[in-house]
């Protein structure tokens, strides 16, 4: 079977944030808007798609990263959900090694908080390109502009809206699109599934005007010929200014910025097509590197003609299946029943069964290609941070590097008879 999607259409991307900024239920809506879950699943109520081990429901919060395929805009989307709570930062780094983009979501109310911080810099140690969703816009002593001033002071890093909020704290409304110059209003009764372009509202049109005047000047820098028009009074059009914002993002030039409220269905969709328009595809990003037996440095480019060679980043029990391997495929075509080498610990190993993972359930499929993210049942050498490739073309991509645990404890039956319990 060809591949369905070119490489270029692909989105592997994370939702990184503090614990509580409302990752879950912003990654919930995403699913709900691409058609992935029929109900949307509240975190308070533990009925949370991308959170389906026991203990996360129980919680309310996100322990594993399971790792998601949808499709918005005709792109496809890999989605990484990643825990913000710092007993997990480990599961954090191994999730943003195989990410391409991210989006790193604030609450409105406390803004960054230094869990953001961790993520953050975690995100400038493996260079990914990110942009940021001011969430709970709805909530009491929610602020916009305030999170863009904490963005530069916590995060040394230079933020540019291209959206803002229309109304606060229960005014929320919805958003101004500074990249088209709209007013985004939602329809509260259709659980944000319907909204529609207004003009922008008279009190806040010389706002619109000067945040999309200093949007403008952040983007024109970044190309010869746009800032030339520009001082000469031609402002870019709409698909050149996509255009630089999306350079901005690959470069880390600078980090655009939307709003809105996940929990109240407000904002979702443009941050979708923020995701489609702004973060890299794996062409985007730069090849990965990695070491031949002779300890040789061997560029694998994202395409599916070069040597297959694939990363697993996480490991998980499944209640179904067994073990399952979450693996990112570099380079080449992985198809079941082929015999692959395990390039780190030199073991042969041959893949049995291979899923395409939606949260909390999964599709069978025959072959994954450059850029997929697939999880493999039955792998009985891999760990996390293990390489997998072709056996005539070794190859061992960069390692992992774990973090210092916070706490090392471990614990032992009193009995033979307690092991079965434990």
């Amino acid at each position: 079977m060809a591949r369905q999607h070119p490489i270029q259409d692909y989105r592997n991307f994370g939702i990184m944030a503090h614990i509580d900024a409302g990752k879950t239920t912003t990654t919930e809506r995403i699913l709900y808007y691409t058609g992935k879950s029929h109900k949307i699943g509240e975190v308070h109520e533990g009925a949370a798609t991308m959170d389906w081990m026991e203990q996360e429901q129980e919680r309310g919060i996100t322990i594993t990263s399971a790792a998601t395929t949808a499709f918005w805009n005709g792109k496809r989307l890999n989605i990484i959900d990643t825990p913000g709570h710092v007993d997990f930062t480990i599961e954090v780094e191994r999730s943003l090694r195989v990410l391409d983009g991210a989006v790193c979501v604030l609450d409105s109310n406390q803004r960054v908080e230094p869990q953001t911080e961790t993520v953050w810099r975690q995100g400038d140690k493996y260079k990914v390109p990110r942009i940021v969703f001011a969430n709970k816009m709805d909530k009491t002593g929610a602020d916009f502009y305030k999170c863009l001033q904490d963005i530069i002071d916590r995060l040394g890093a230079k933020p540019v809206a291209i959206q803002l909020p229309i109304g606060a704290e229960n005014q929320f409304k919805g958003i101004i699109d500074l990249v088209r110059m709209k007013a985004v209003v939602w329809a509260d009764e259709a659980l944000g599934a319907k909204f529609e372009d207004q003009d922008i509202p008279a009190d806040l049109v010389d706002k619109a005007k000067e945040y999309r005047e200093k949007l403008i000047e952040a983007a024109v820098e970044l190309d010869d010929d746009a800032l030339t028009k520009f001082l000469d009074g031609v402002e870019p059009d709409e698909a050149t200014l996509k255009k630089l914002i999306r350079k901005a993002v690959l470069t880390g030039a600078f980090y655009p910025v939307l709003c809105g409220s996940a929990f109240k269905n407000k904002g979702v969709q443009p941050l979708l097509d923020a995701v489609v328009d702004y973060l890299p595809s794996p062409l985007d990003v730069p090849a990965i590197k990695g070491t031949d037996e002779d300890g040789n440095e061997v560029v694998r480019k994202a395409d599916d003609k070069e040597p297959l060679s694939l990363l697993a980043f996480k490991i998980m029990d499944d209640p179904f299946v067994g073990t399952i391997t979450f693996c990112r495929i570099y380079s080449g075509v992985l198809q079941s029943g082929t015999g692959v080498v395990n390039s780190t610990r030199d073991k042969k190993e041959r893949i049995g069964r291979m899923l395409l993972m939606h949260a909390n359930n999964r599709e069978d499929i025959k072959e994954a290609y450059a850029g997929d993210i697939v999880a493999l049942a039955g792998l009985k050498e891999a760990r996390t941070g293990d390489t997998l490739c072709d056996p005539d073309h070794p190859v061992i991509l960069e390692k992992m590097e774990f973090p210092e645990p916070v706490i090392e404890i471990a614990i032992e039956p009193k009995s033979k008879a307690d092991q079965e319990k434990l």
